[in-house]
């Protein structure tokens, strides 16, 4: 798998069940989240811009994607967690099944970042982002072309501790179960 597969997989509305172990506050978290992963052009003005901010050639951006999520977790039940991150993945190009991830807001800090991503044998995608404060570690497979894992671990900046732990399945919506729902 190479990224652009990767990204043409992930295109759609996918539900999402979270359950994250945030070890420093020994608490057990539960989410419930609707996911939307869209295609955005490659001369869109945000990818352009993000490119730019990180002396980027924007012809070298594949598959940029803009991801948004909304969902409820039993820990922050009073307010909705929503967000949207613009994803531009730059290839390697010696490589296709590697390369660098932009994104306009991390995962584990909301600020932009740039990771590294790379495939495995058994077509896994494991990106790894660096923060000011902390790392994250994130790994995506398909189970079927509608069905996905998500693991998810933010470590230390020294990446000698994991502060979360998470494990997500998503389920891709059509738009039946979307009108049912």
């Amino acid at each position: 798998m190479d990224i652009q597969e990767f990204v043409e997989q992930s295109i759609g509305n996918w539900r999402s069940q979270r359950s994250a172990h945030h070890l420093a506050f020994s608490h057990f978290e539960a989410v419930l989240s609707d996911i939307e992963i869209a295609r955005i052009a490659s001369d869109h003005p945000d990818v352009i811009a993000l490119c730019q901010a990180y002396n980027i050639d924007p012809l070298q951006a594949v598959s940029p994607f803009r991801m948004s999520w909304e969902g409820q977790s039993d820990w922050e039940d009073s307010e909705a967690i929503k967000g949207t991150c613009l994803l531009v993945p730059i290839p390697d190009p010696e490589d296709f099944h590697q390369g660098s991830l932009l994104r306009d807001r991390g995962y584990a800090e909301e600020m932009a970042a740039i990771g590294k991503y790379h495939f495995t044998d058994d077509e896994t995608f494991v990106l790894t982002t660096p923060y000011e404060r902390a790392s994250a570690e994130e790994k995506i497979w398909f189970i079927n072309p509608n069905v996905r894992c998500r693991v998810s671990l933010i470590k230390t900046s020294a990446g000698s501790g994991v502060v979360t732990a998470s494990f997500a399945s998503e389920i891709r919506q059509t738009a039946k179960d979307r009108s049912n729902g």
